[in-house]
């Protein structure tokens, strides 16, 4: 069976569909993910940079904010690649209900699909907030700060601490997002995984929520999955050549 032409089938058939991204369809754009080798936690302890430890610890707050440097370094000079620029082609077509991404990164919006599509479930790199007035700040303007020499930057408004508006171990979810994605995943009629390993829970449980929903799921991931053993396609391909040839397939099967 031709897999990416029975996908681009299913799309072209489909009315609402849902894409799920992971860490894996930002590594084409060079942002490196968690968990693979030569990733972040390879450098940095994750269960030292916890949301708690965050709060009581100077040493951590200072790991933690080195970390979010060099990351944010990464991602602000990133440019979507192939499989963000497919996503993005979905909308245009009318086929796209919303992404939900793992990633913090901005790359589904920076290649046109609109910020309310978007559900970023573990958070943004683009901002950061105080943890105490609750003022929010444009990401570059805590870098800046670093640049000139602060290790640990402050709210100017109160002198509370900043945090990156990204999801940290021990922190919560956050709810409109989660809740929403729950919603869109359980009322699709297609959930395309891609790039994520789904171990991470409760975005992991999106695909399930789709398939009681109804919906057709296909995994598009190198490695195998939790959830590979009740999808209708499981594709092991890097997901931007995957995502483009499907998209493209699907758009020659659009009634004129």
């Amino acid at each position: 069976m031709d897999y990416i032409e029975a996908v681009a089938d299913m799309v072209a058939q489909s009315k609402k569909v849902v894409v799920f991204t992971g860490a894996g369809f930002s590594t084409e754009s060079g942002v490196p993910d968690f968990r693979s080798p030569g990733g972040v936690w390879d450098r940095f302890d994750p269960s030292e940079l916890n949301l708690p430890n965050f709060l009581r610890r100077e040493d951590v707050r200072e790991k933690y904010w080195r970390m979010h440097k060099m990351m944010w370094e990464t991602i602000r000079e990133a440019k979507p690649n192939a499989g963000h620029y497919a996503v993005a082609e979905l909308h245009a077509m009318g086929k796209l209900d919303c992404i939900i991404t793992q990633n913090t990164d901005g790359l589904h919006q920076k290649a046109g699909v609109p910020e309310d599509k978007v559900l970023e479930i573990h958070g943004t790199m683009q901002w950061v907030d105080c943890l105490d007035c609750g003022k929010r700040y444009p990401r570059a303007h805590a870098h800046d700060k670093m640049v000139a020499g602060e290790k640990i930057p402050r709210c100017d408004s109160c002198h509370g601490l900043l945090k990156p508006a990204t999801v940290a171990f021990g922190q919560a979810m956050p709810e409109r997002e989660t809740r929403e994605s729950e919603i869109r995943s359980s009322g699709c009629d297609l959930f395309l995984a891609a790039g994520s390993s789904l171990v991470v829970y409760p975005a992991a449980q999106m695909p399930v929520l789709a398939k009681r929903g109804g919906a057709k799921l296909v995994i598009l991931n190198l490695t195998e999955t939790p959830h590979d053993y009740y999808a209708d396609i499981v594709i092991a391909a890097k997901t931007g050549e995957a995502m483009s040839r499907i998209v493209a397939k699907a758009k020659e099967k659009q009634p004129s």
